[in-house]
Order: C-alpha cells, then sequence, then structure tokens
C-alpha cells in the first residue's frame, strides 16, 4: 500500500482475526499484539510479503526477522532443534524467548527473514491473539516491532499508527503489550553452546543454570547483525537522551524510577517488571513533550533491568 492509503483499524476479536489473516493471505500488513510489542505481520513464506515488512519499517535489510509459530511441530520444520533446543522450548514457550538455531534448508520460507543468515529467529508467541492470527492464517508468521526503523518500539495501537499510518494494511487493537518489552534472543549453536543475542524478559542465565548447573557467561559481541535488536542506534525517541541521570536539567524532560520522580515515571516503587511494562510509553510521551532532551534516571542492572538497560543504552547512542 501506499503513504496515501488509510490504514484500517479493528477489534482483536473473532472478526478481526478473521479480517487479518484475510488480509495476510493475500500478501498484506498486519500490526498484532504480542505479550511483548505489537509485531508488523506477513507470510512468512513469501518474498512479496517480507519485502513490504522491510519498506514498511525503512528496515536495513542485513537485520533478520523473527518468525513467529504456533506449535513446536512447526517450529520443526523450520529449524534444527540442536543441542537442548527442543528441552528449552518445552520450557520458555509459549512466552518471550526468540530462538536462533540452524535453519533447515527445506524451511519454505522467505530467505530475507533470514537475512542472509544460515539460521532463523523463530519464537512461540503466548498472546492469544497473535496465536489465534497464526492458525487462522495457516502459515507461520514474520513479525519485528511495528514501528519505522530505530523509532521506538510500539506498546499500543496508538504507537503503531504514529509511525505506520498509510504503510500498514490493518491494526488489530488489543489494549496495552502486557511485558512491553521485546522479546530475549537465545543462540543455541550446533555445538550445543549458548549466546544471549538480546536480553528482554526470560532470564538466560537462569535457564542455563537449569540444565548446565551454572549460570550463562557473557560473550564478547561478535561482529555484525544475528538477530534483531543488535543495532547499535535502536529505540530512539529522536531527541538527545542523559542516562542516570537524577534529576532533570534545563530543557529536559525527565524520566522516573523509584524515588526519582520525573515527568513519568517507569515505577515510582522501583519494580523493574513494571518499569520494562512502561518504558516504551514513557519514551513516547518524552518524545512528543515539548522538551528538546531526555534525562533518564537510573536503573538497576539486575534481572529484566539488564534489558531495560540495554534499550536504553541504544536509544542514547
Amino acid at each position: 500500500m501506499s503513504d496515501k492509503d488509510a490504514t484500517e483499524t479493528t477489534g482483536a476479536d473473532a472478526a478481526g482475526i478473521a479480517r487479518a489473516a484475510e488480509i495476510l493471505r493475500s500478501g498484506g500488513l498486519v500490526a498484532v499484539p504480542t505479550e511483548t510489542v505489537y509485531g508488523l505481520a506477513a507470510r512468512a513464506d513469501s518474498e512479496e510479503a517480507v519485502a513490504k515488512i522491510y519498506a514498511a519499517k525503512g528496515r536495513p535489510s542485513i537485520n533478520p526477522l523473527i518468525v513467529h509459530i504456533a506449535s513446536l511441530e512447526q517450529a520443526r520444520s523450520l529449524a534444527e532443534f540442536v543441542g537442548h533446543a527442543e528441552e528449552v522450548a518445552a520450557a520458555a514457550w509459549p512466552g518471550a524467548l526468540t530462538l536462533v538455531l540452524p535453519r533447515k534448508a527445506d524451511a519454505g520460507l522467505a530467505s530475507a527473514v533470514s537475512a542472509g543468515l544460515p539460521t532463523i529467529a523463530i519464537r512461540m508467541p503466548a498472546h492469544p491473539t497473535m496465536r489465534a492470527l497464526i492458525e487462522a492464517s495457516g502459515f507461520p508468521l514474520a513479525a519485528p516491532s511495528a514501528n519505522r526503523s530505530n523509532a521506538i518500539s510500539p506498546t499500543s495501537a496508538e504507537h503503531v499508527l504514529a509511525t505506520l499510518e498509510g504503510r500498514v494494511d490493518l491494526v488489530l487493537d488489543g489494549g496495552t503489550a502486557e511485558k512491553g518489552l521485546e522479546s530475549t534472543i537465545l543462540a543455541i549453536r550446533h555445538d550445543g553452546s549458548w549466546e544471549e543475542l538480546r536480553p528482554g524478559p526470560v532470564d538466560v542465565s537462569l535457564l542455563h543454570q537449569h540444565f548446565f548447573d551454572r549460570p550463562l557467561r557473557p560473550t564478547k559481541a561478535k561482529n555484525g547483525i544475528e538477530a534483531p535488536g543488535q543495532m547499535q542506534r535502536h529505540y530512539s525517541p529522536g531527541k538527545p537522551v542523559r542516562l542516570n541521570a537524577r534529576e532533570a536539567a534545563s530543557g529536559e524532560f525527565l524520566i522516573g524510577f523509584g524515588a526519582i520522580a520525573g515527568q513519568c515515571s517507569l515505577s515510582e516503587s522501583g519494580d523493574l517488571g513494571e518499569a520494562a511494562a512502561r518504558l516504551y510509553a514513557c519514551l513516547h510521551q518524552a518524545a512528543e513533550a515539548e522538551q528538546p532532551n531526555i534525562a533518564i534516571a537510573p536503573i538497576p542492572d539486575e534481572g529484566v533491568g539488564k534489558a531495560v538497560n540495554d534499550r536504553l543504552r541504544r536509544a542514547a547512542a
């Protein structure tokens, strides 16, 4: 569709899901809620449909997409479940964990979803709307976050329309995303080793300890992009961002946390889960505020706070 076309919006009920599946089968784009953020979905088996995702977002072609599936059987047809991958999937799916695994040669997916890599990023979402849409469509869905590339991720239908109005055929409005932060991404290699490529709601270190009786050791970042969310500058509000601020300077919109109050607080009680869920909503509010700069209070670098700080560092880059 062109920028001049209006984007249709409907509720995430049975009729809306049926309409969305119809659009996807014809090669269109649908923004759909998940438990993490809203995703921009297209059928993953169509080169033309996947190309529309990259075009709508202005996304670099080197940045791969996550393929969303509805069952472990569907996942097995796309990827090689090496090492403990099947056990990890059984423990964490459906949920906010994406696995990067060797891609099967006969996966039948558009080559662009892997951005030329021999791997595929796959996730079984927990959100009932996304799961129902995959099942109604009858094929896996490629679905990065439903926003322009490098912009703040969307946790509501309004956030989607702010950057993709006229670039997407339909938005399924399912309210506010529960987690508010993109999925954890874990790569499992042919040799069985693990590497966390993006922190998120699922604690990979705890998972690793369950299988190997020891936490996962951080690895040095490799050159190149292997999964979504690894670009140095990402989640940008379009204004300069100052981190670890304890008060606002002149011309700054302060995003608070805990005892540090601000025009928007990630969590007045200092709850990291609430901070993750509110992160993008506060960044959207700050981006729209009259102040030309943004300051953000310190966030403890523990638990899901590590994922929050990862997003903030990239927003400030």
